[in-house]
């Protein structure tokens, strides 16, 4: 995965005032926490950072007072309305380290003929990989699976370096016959008339 480039600026103001004018001249205030270090509040540009976040799991290389760090989002506050971004919570991680990041789960292929449908019990997987090697999503075959058929969290075949971090026994997809509505006996009487 590559890495974007973000300059930040550390914030002296707090409050909902301050935070007002920071998102009024296309900043987003954001906090850089962990590896036991006191967390750093900084202001990172709103557009190149909203580019960066439509990438999952992105790896943010920051540069703050002359100083890199590397981090990557753990929670992403939107404004309900409008959609933009009004604060991010960074994790700094370093090179090699092991991280703990939900995966987007997609499918391929047909299920059995018949009216069968697809559910998606979970929409990501929880895996544990190298910050710098985060996969973007997780693919899973479906094809040829019929009603009653499941797929399991261990089921689905993980890139090199990634390891299933949640429950293995969980299900992720499962497989459901189509449902067909009885007709009331309003509608059958229209279809009749008719």
């Amino acid at each position: 995965m590559a890495e974007v480039k973000l300059a930040a600026q550390v914030r002296t103001e707090f409050g909902k005032g301050a935070a007002r004018r920071t998102r009024r001249a296309n900043l987003v205030p954001a906090v850089v926490y962990g590896h036991g270090a006191e967390p750093v509040h900084v202001t990172l540009p709103g557009h190149e950072l909203m580019m960066a976040l439509k990438t999952a799991n992105v790896l943010i290389g920051l540069e703050i007072d002359g100083k890199d760090a590397l981090v990557i989002p753990k929670a992403v506050q939107r404004n309900p309305l409008r959609g933009d971004i009004e604060h991010v919570d960074l994790l700094t991680v370093k090179r090699g380290e092991k991280v703990n990041v939900e995966v987007a789960v997609h499918v391929e292929g047909d299920l059995a003929p018949g009216g069968n449908l697809l559910e998606y019990v979970q929409n990501t997987l929880l895996v544990e990989a190298e910050a710098t090697h985060i996969p973007e999503s997780v693919t899973v075959s479906v094809a040829g699976l019929d009603a009653g058929a499941s797929v399991l969290a261990k089921d689905i075949p993980l890139p090199k370096g990634s390891v299933l971090a949640g429950d293995e026994d969980a299900v992720v997809l499962q497989v459901v016959a189509a449902q067909a509505e009885e007709p009331t006996a309003e509608s059958a009487e229209a279809g009749a008339e008719a």
